[in-house]
């Protein structure tokens, strides 16, 4: 049971849950297990580091680096000292770290020893940083976390916080190729948590182990590891996804609960000699990200022998917005290509071009209207403007309701292709391309994908004379954008890219073909 009135703002957690659990693990991670005692001691010590710096409330400090338990730690500390953790998604390439660490302002980069070299070549752009601490110690003239942390005060600052504070500000794509920071506040989780209270899936016991796999850059795997700890539960953090090392874990840690997207449930069912690990300890496996194979599901409900749910939701919701029950998940309901019912307290619509909600059955535009919503988007009024309406989040997914209230999704608005769980917007790979020699022209559509639900495809117009090859285009991608964005495939098209009389490239029309026979656009 969630006590959401005892922690009601983020930095209570560790305070509350200190005095109630005091010495039993809070996370696990590589071997070493810390206390919600020592949690809540070092969050202390991490906000009296950032408050003698100088990080005054509503800064950004930022996080680079893959999964660790010390991600935690200057999350709570953050919040105690009223600033905002910046995580960043450690898949960016170079020029997109710098754009990131320079938008959000952050004035204190807190990095890992796989991105010293990185940090080093994109510091210079960013004026603002004013400490730059070694997660992993060893660097020259950079302090290393552990001294500086142990060095500072552990009496717990004690300032007022509001349900108002950011506390969190995680980057999405961008329709226009530049990512948007996303402000999730105290008020925001406090809903989520109360939410949440009424939800099978999310009810962990006190010292459950839960596998916490997912990049710390995304909502999900924060909302799993926040979900452990106002439990008393064990979050059981992995460096990064390797699907040996899941399943080693899920029988060492007799882990109960975790999230993966379907992309690793694939993974996990590959893997030699699977249908002989131990998952007896499993309760419920949560998923979702991305939509999932029904073959898939069936299987890995068989292999686990657990509970199934699947969520969906955003980062500007707090990653809220539907769930299916296990119980939905019987073949004979019918319903395993929805992605469930709302939250309670939630409420859910579909609009159509008018700005009305459309009939039962009928697609439209899904929009979520709930505490959960976020902030805004940092320093961006009208894309703020544009997305939260009357109080609705316009998700850009395009949908609709069956006669029993199950949500599906059936297209997307706004182009964006889903790979593995991750978002991908066709601009900004297309600004990536556009600058190649042998490029006159580019889109990029959202194609199926049996492992990864879509797969990225640039369609190539190639400048006179030239004839761009594949394995170029995509090498030149790599060196501007993240490897995940990059298309997997190159289709050259000779003729002018179809458009619109205003000049917007028709992407839909482009990928007709290759969704033909599959009963909806997305994966």
């Amino acid at each position: 049971m969630i006590d959401d009135k005892a922690m009601p703002h983020l930095a209570d957690i560790p305070r509350h849950q200190a005095t109630i659990y005091g010495n039993k693990p809070a996370m696990w991670f590589e071997g070493t297990e810390t206390s919600y005692a020592d949690l809540d001691s070092r969050s202390n010590q991490i906000a009296n580091g950032l408050i003698e710096a100088g990080i005054k409330p509503d800064s950004r400090v930022a996080y680079l680096g893959k999964n660790m338990d010390v991600f935690y730690e200057i999350m709570f500390g953050a919040a105690k000292a009223r600033t905002t953790m910046a995580p960043m998604n450690n898949r960016l390439a170079a020029p997109e770290l710098e754009f990131v660490l320079g938008d959000s302002q952050s004035e204190i980069l807190f990095i890992a020893q796989d991105y010293y070299d990185v940090a080093a070549q994109i510091l210079p752009q960013c004026p603002a940083i004013k400490t730059v601490i070694a997660l992993d110690g060893g660097h020259a003239t950079w302090p290393s976390y552990a001294q500086w942390r142990d060095s500072q005060n552990e009496d717990d600052p004690q300032l007022t916080h509001h349900m108002d504070d950011d506390v969190l500000q995680l980057y999405t794509s961008g329709t226009t190729g530049l990512p948007k920071g996303v402000q999730l506040t105290n008020g925001n989780f406090n809903a989520f948590f109360g939410q949440a209270n009424n939800l099978l899936w999310a009810a962990y016991e006190p010292g459950d182990p839960v596998i916490d796999a997912m990049p710390l850059f995304h909502i999900a795997g924060v909302n799993i590891g926040l979900l452990s700890f106002i439990q008393g539960a064990k979050a059981v953090i992995l460096r990064e996804v390797h699907p040996v090392a899941i399943l080693d874990l899920i029988e060492q840690q007799k882990i109960a609960h975790g999230f993966l997207v379907p992309a690793v449930i694939l993974m996990l069912t590959q893997v030699p000699g699977v249908e002989k690990r131990d998952f007896s300890s499993f309760k419920i496996m949560t998923y979702g990200a991305s939509p999932i194979a029904e073959s898939l599901l069936l299987e890995a409900a068989d292999l686990f022998g657990c509970q199934f749910t699947q969520v969906y939701g955003l980062t500007e919701t707090a990653g809220v917005g539907t769930y299916m029950p296990p119980e939905d998940h019987d073949p004979a309901r019918g319903k395993l290509r929805s992605c469930g019912i709302p939250y309670p307290g939630t409420e859910i619509l579909c609009f159509g071009e008018d700005g009305k909600a459309v009939a039962q059955g009928a697609v439209g535009e899904i929009a979520i209207k709930s505490p959960v919503v976020m902030k805004g988007y940092w320093n961006r009024p009208e894309a703020t403007a544009e997305a939260v309406r009357d109080g609705w989040f316009y998700t850009g997914d395009a949908g609709y309701f069956d006669e029993e209230g199950f949500l599906y999704i059936h297209d997307r608005v706004k182009d964006m292709i889903v790979t593995g769980g991750e978002n991908v917007y066709p601009a900004e790979v297309e600004n990536a391309l556009f600058s190649h020699s042998d490029v006159a022209d580019v889109a990029v559509v959202g194609v199926p994908d049996e492992r990864w639900g879509e797969a990225v495809k640039a369609i190539i117009v190639p400048k006179p004379g030239r004839e761009p090859n594949e394995g170029d285009i995509i090498a030149y991608a790599k060196t501007r954008i993240a490897g995940y964005k990059c298309p997997k495939s190159v289709d050259i098209h000779p003729q002018p890219l179809p458009r619109n009389p205003s000049g917007k490239v028709l992407r839909r029309q482009l990928r007709e073909p290759y969704w033909k026979d599959k009963g909806r656009n997305v994966g």
